[in-house]
């Protein structure tokens, strides 16, 4: 894909950041200086990118874990995050999450698989009504998880303010997502009555135009529910595309 003819500046700020805070790790990781693991986010960055300014200051985002630059498009604390994965003075959770359990205002990831998506949907149900909605970021790999689809369930039908956003970039961890998905994303939100929306670029401006008015409709959606209003389903959701690596 060709790059965008024009992006702005505080986008590209922080996809720089993302992009540089990763491949700081991977070479900390190799000189044997961090503890554990850790998962980058490298080449998906655009996606929290697009979504960040669609965000309130009041909503929730779950993420995972690949979930640093999940972090810095939500919270611009580079140092913080350094410190928590290395266990250092400054660290967001005094250095006990490290590079995958992390809480910072309204911010919650997670290392386990489909562990954050139950969690969000009863934060969506405790938030509907109130114009807040909660973000919850999942990978292909994670469409194995039962938890995922009994969320799922819950989150359709009480029409919880949930934006399920889908991080497809084709593998799950070092299995291509062929050989362990039967099916689609797109049809397993359809079998709930759940409104998929694909979009295939690395364009920020055009990811978030795209997410713009669905962001919206997921807040109108949680107040509709509070007032006990029940949306029909908006018809067949479109085939899935896979998002580049």
């Amino acid at each position: 894909m060709s790059p965008p003819a024009t992006i702005e500046d505080d986008d590209l700020e922080r996809l720089l950041l993302i992009r540089h805070f990763e491949l700081a790790l991977l070479r900390l990781f190799e000189r044997g200086l961090l503890h554990g693991t850790t998962h980058t986010c490298l080449g998906q960055e655009h996606i929290p990118v697009a979504l960040s300014p669609l965000l309130r200051p009041d909503d929730f985002v779950f993420s995972n874990h690949r979930g640093h630059g999940h972090f810095l498009a939500r919270h611009l604390d580079p140092h913080g995050l350094l410190a928590e994965i290395m266990g250092r003075e400054g660290a967001l959770c005094g250095g006990v999450g490290g590079s995958q359990h992390i809480y910072h205002r309204r911010f919650l990831s997670t290392g386990v698989q489909g562990e954050s998506l139950p969690v969000a949907v009863g934060v969506a149900l405790r938030m509907a009504g109130t114009g807040t909605l909660t973000c919850v970021y999942v990978g292909d790999g994670t469409w194995g998880e039962g938890s995922v689809y009994e969320a799922l369930n819950l989150a359709s039908l009480w029409q919880v303010p949930l934006l399920l956003v889908v991080e497809n970039n084709g593998i799950a961890q070092s299995t291509p997502t062929r050989l362990q998905l039967a099916g689609s994303v797109a049809a397993r939100a359809a079998a709930f009555d759940v409104d998929h929306l694909p979009i295939d670029s690395t364009d920020v401006a055009a990811i978030r135009n795209a997410l713009r008015p669905a962001v919206a409709a997921v807040r109108e959606r949680g107040r509709a529910a509070r007032r006990g209003v029940r949306h029909a389903p908006a018809g067949p959701p479109q085939q899935g595309r896979r998002l580049p690596s």
